[in-house]
């Protein structure tokens, strides 16, 4: 149902308010009130004072109403700031992620943002701030996991070894030696 200079039936004109009336989108309710009125053969200025908007954001609204239908007139998000590392980028970064730093190389026994800032600079050329590296490893299912580093001579049974170990059996206490009497 495209707005058109033909003015339309009264029955659509009728289902146009409707549809203003149960939308839950309020924007959309003033936008499709708004057509509404246009519909009804007012001038599009008129359509612009009903919506408080100008002349220019109802020609927007009735290009997006024809294009996509009520679906157009709904708030969508904007697409936003693309991103800063591309699809070889992250590739890298994966697989730097995967082998772990190389201590002599690096100058870190394991990664954290602020070092993964700084390789991406020195392999790729690419700056990216620290919350927005976490976001990008968030995307490719990495979450900040941070194990204590690990001496490579360490023994493998060797902190479990020196782990407190607890009493092997517990005895009940006797019933006559209660701390509490009964009444």
């Amino acid at each position: 149902m495209a707005i058109t200079s033909t003015p339309p039936s009264r029955s659509c004109r009728v289902a146009e308010w409707l549809v203003a009336k149960r939308a839950k989108d309020g924007p959309q309710a003033r936008r499709l009130l708004a057509l509404a009125a246009v519909y009804d053969g007012a001038s599009r200025s008129e359509a612009a004072m009903i919506g408080g908007v100008t002349l220019q954001v109802v020609r927007d609204w009735v290009l997006r109403f024809n294009a996509r239908g009520l679906e157009g007139l709904i708030n969508g998000k904007a697409p936003g700031k693309p991103s800063r590392l591309n699809d070889t980028h992250r590739m890298a970064l994966v697989q730097a992620i995967e082998a772990g730093p190389v201590p002599a190389i690096d100058g870190v026994v394991r990664w954290r943002l602020i070092d993964l800032c700084r390789w991406l600079w020195d392999e790729c050329g690419v700056r990216i701030a620290k919350p927005t590296l976490s976001r990008e490893l968030r995307a490719m299912s990495y979450r900040k996991l941070t194990a204590g580093p690990r001496h490579h001579e360490q023994a493998e049974g060797a902190v479990e070894a020196l782990k407190k170990t607890s009493m092997r059996a517990w005895r009940r206490s006797r019933a006559g030696s209660a701390s509490i009497p009964p009444t």
